[in-house]
């Protein structure tokens, strides 16, 4: 495993679900890491958990639907550790409906949350990177944002956007030494998926080729490897981790 030692992470979503893994697999590697999320209680507990193995973490509360609590949060953090070079965005909410019945609301939302919420923190920490002439940024997209999903146009759409953004904050910072990524999971057993039916679950199985749900660590595995030495030659590329769900 490569080291991160020296280098500083920012995780969103770090309360729970991948966002945790993802900041748990960074601070096993060496990262100091900055918990992101609304949910400041659990954003403690996995503060303890990384501290308790011998890892470094601090939380901050951040809000991805307001603009000032995101340019509060990236300050606080780069103020609490000197610098942040390894940005994780994986933040990110839900609200499915059919086309027809999606209001105007629930697109905003989501769009505002997964996508422009992203953009702003983005912004506000890329100039620590530049200062450092190093960085990786990596934005947690997913399978629907490559295949589209029904009932999941907001979604989809701001998974698909995550995706441009990516790769157009690859050419615009690759010059100073700073890598963007996206990790496009598959059919992953969180909070998010475990609301499925029983024939749901199955007839998603049915389209992995593994044959099995993806986990949080299979996610954070990957985020680990963007962000250390090892891919320092990878920018602006979609990693799939979906056990073959889709082949793009």
């Amino acid at each position: 495993m490569a080291s991160l030692e020296g280098r500083t992470a920012l995780v969103t979503g770090a309360s729970q679900g991948i966002g945790r893994a993802c900041a748990i697999a960074l601070a096993r590697a060496g990262a100091k890491v900055a918990l992101a999320a609304r949910n400041e209680a659990k954003l403690s507990e996995v503060a303890a958990e990384i501290a308790a193995a011998g890892g470094t973490a601090q939380a901050f509360a951040l809000d991805l639907a307001s603009e000032e609590s995101i340019k509060a949060a990236a300050k606080a953090a780069v103020a609490h550790f000197g610098s942040v070079e390894i940005l994780v965005n994986n933040a990110g909410i839900t609200k499915d409906t059919l086309l027809l019945r999606m209001k105007r609301a629930d697109w905003d939302a989501v769009i505002t949350t997964n996508l422009t919420g992203t953009f702003l923190l983005t912004q506000a920490l890329i100039s620590s990177m530049m200062k450092a002439r190093w960085g990786r940024i990596i934005n947690i997209s997913s399978v629907v944002g490559e295949t589209g999903q029904a009932g999941q146009a907001n979604y989809a759409a701001s998974k698909a956007g995550l995706i441009g953004f990516t790769k157009s904050v690859a050419r615009e910072l690759a010059s100073r030494g700073i890598t963007a990524n996206a990790v496009a999971p598959g059919y992953i057993e969180t909070a998010m998926t475990a609301v499925l039916d029983e024939k749901q679950r199955e007839a998603m199985l049915g389209r992995i080729p593994l044959a099995r749900p993806g986990t949080d660590e299979d996610i954070a595995a990957a985020v680990r490897f963007l962000a250390s030495d090892e891919a320092s030659y990878i920018t602006g590329h979609v990693l799939d981790v979906n056990g073959g769900m889709y082949m793009g």
